[in-house]
């Protein structure tokens, strides 16, 4: 039986006259893939860790609409957000931190235009700030000299111009990271952005998260970090496809530092 997680709602949070610190956006991914709920286990066990005093939406939280606007539906997307934006508004929220960079991206500079105005931090930015501020401490542990290679996001890298927050927790892991040929503005999509995800390959002779979980493994890495759970997706179906499973580990950057001091 694992530990209880600790993970109060806004709801909570309200009827005790409370306000958290920041909400845990948690996302469609991170709410009812089987995969993305490890990220987010670890995510919470590290704001636990930390003492944050955290809280979700649960059951009031709906999709961002970031599929629906990157499908070309304006119109379901902006649906999406009013009503997101009517909950936030509501609990009066301030600061957002979400392990989704579709959901950071959308949060952070579409909604804005439709009255939604909050701080939006990415995970691996948040995480930063906490171990910058001494409320977290990362160590290497069982990933030390570790060769490890890192897939920036297009929504937080190319799109956020963040590289460096999830780097700096890799270094701190005292990884040997080693760099795609393809990386930071010049790297390449995992092949599920802009809605990709939910609908069938085009033609052509290779998928994208073939080529780049390819460009991974040239590198010869231990473990492939991503700080996306769409990213963590593809990569894991990559290293499927080209039968790697036991050589190549696809891991959220939250997930390497909870399991870091885990024997």
């Amino acid at each position: 039986m694992s530990e209880a997680l600790k993970v109060p709602t806004m709801a909570e949070f309200l009827a005790q006259g409370k306000q958290p610190e920041v909400l845990f956006w948690v996302g469609c991914a991170g709410s009812f893939d089987d995969r993305a709920k490890k990220i987010t286990k670890a995510f919470v066990k590290l704001l636990n860790k930390a003492n944050i005093d955290f809280a979700v939406l649960g059951a009031e939280e709906s999709c961002t609409g970031d599929p629906a606007k990157r499908a070309g539906n304006e119109f379901l997307f902006q649906m999406q957000a009013m009503m997101n934006i009517q909950v936030l508004d509501g609990y009066e929220i301030k600061k957002i931190v979400t392990t989704c960079p579709h959901c950071f991206n959308t949060l952070k500079n579409e909604y804005p235009e439709l009255g939604g105005n909050y701080e939006v931090m990415h995970h691996t930015q948040f995480l930063k700030d906490l171990l910058n501020e001494g409320r977290l401490k990362v160590e290497g542990g069982k990933y030390k000299g570790k060769r490890i290679t890192y897939h920036d996001p297009c929504y937080l890298g190319r799109a956020n111009n963040e590289y460096e927050a999830p780097r700096d927790l890799l270094r701190k892991l005292e990884v040997e990271l080693i760099e795609m040929k393809r990386c930071k503005s010049n790297g390449l999509c995992c092949g599920a952005g802009g809605a990709q995800m939910f609908k069938d390959a085009e033609p052509g002779d290779k998928e994208i998260f073939v080529e780049r979980t390819e460009e991974a493994i040239d590198v010869k890495p231990s473990i492939i970090a991503t700080g996306c759970p769409f990213c963590n997706t593809m990569m894991t179906d990559g290293v499927k496809v080209k039968e790697k499973e036991g050589e190549v580990q696809v891991l959220d950057i939250a997930e390497m530092i909870i399991n870091a001091d885990e024997l």
